[in-house]
């Protein structure tokens, strides 16, 4: 697919990145960014991510073949329903949130009807660096991207999202927004839920004086994702709660029977859980690169 203008809301690494990859692909004539911050704008035209920047959502989306919204997903319904009356009946939107469920029912909510041209979307290449000048081309490449249209999603439009997202390097997977969330929240949303724990747990103890200062790689490598956008990922939680509560549940009582098996000295048992732990990291992730 190749498209006469996409409009990107929200000119930041996702966003910015599959801009700057389509644009390098001359899959896009006209590239047009809109956001809150000027100055972020202005180095994205710098930059070479858009071709110009609109100071209006009316202006931004006008005569969009595809509008992405990249924003914080408490922002994407009401931005949709803002603009759903500047887009051109064929125009395609599609946004980049790490929950799914949540934003369908909020922009049906909004708009009144379930949009057929909206296919939900959730690129899995994030960094802890944001703004348009952690933009990176091949961002995408070899990572994956979930869709989650649903039963009333224009087919069309999601073959079309799916072949742009194909063409900057993606493996393109669907599901249902419904599982998509139980995964997530479970392989992503809790990592980065604990990693921002154990930093808090750590810099509220005193006593410890500045145990930063003696870091290893083991806890640098944990909490790296504890240096992610405190903005996106309260809108996660607040977004995905159900899926989350659930597993931060399952992981409590992970931790109480590791407890208790250290606290009884139950040895042949802790090296049992950490090897079958070790074999199934070994077996789906390393295996896998």
């Amino acid at each position: 697919m190749h498209l006469q203008r996409l409009t990107v809301i929200g000119v930041g690494l996702i966003g910015g990145s599959f801009a700057l990859k389509l644009k390098q692909l001359g899959r896009v004539v006209d590239v047009v960014g809109y956001g809150r911050n000027t100055q972020n704008l202005e180095k994205a035209v710098e930059l070479g991510v858009i071709d110009r920047y609109a100071s209006s959502l009316a202006d931004a989306v006008q005569d969009a073949d595809l509008v992405v919204l990249a924003v914080p997903l408490a922002s994407i319904a009401p931005i949709y329903a803002q603009i759903a009356t500047y887009l051109k009946p064929d125009a395609i939107v599609t946004d980049v949130g790490s929950a799914k469920a949540s934003v369908v029912e909020q922009i049906e909510t909004q708009l009144g009807f379930k949009p057929a041209q909206f296919v939900p979307g959730h690129p899995i290449a994030g960094r802890e660096k944001s703004g348009v000048e952690a933009v990176e081309a091949d961002l995408y490449q070899n990572h994956r991207v979930i869709l989650t249209p649903q039963d009333y999603t224009n087919t069309d439009a999601v073959n079309k999202v799916e072949s742009l997202w194909q063409a900057v390097g993606a493996q393109v997977t669907r599901m249902t927004a419904t599982y998509h969330d139980e995964v997530f929240a479970a392989t992503s949303h809790l990592p980065h839920l604990l990693a921002f724990a154990l930093v808090d747990m750590l810099n509220e103890h005193s006593e410890l004086g500045n145990v930063f200062q003696y870091t290893a790689g083991g806890f640098r490598d944990f909490t790296r994702i504890a240096s992610s956008d405190a903005t996106m990922w309260r809108d996660i939680a607040l977004q995905n709660a159900s899926a989350i509560v659930k597993w931060l549940a399952a992981y409590q009582v992970e931790l109480t029977k590791l407890s208790q098996l250290i606290e009884q000295q139950q040895g042949n048992q802790l090296y049992d859980l950490f090897a079958d732990a070790k074999a199934a990291r070994d077996k789906h992730i390393i295996n896998k690169r």
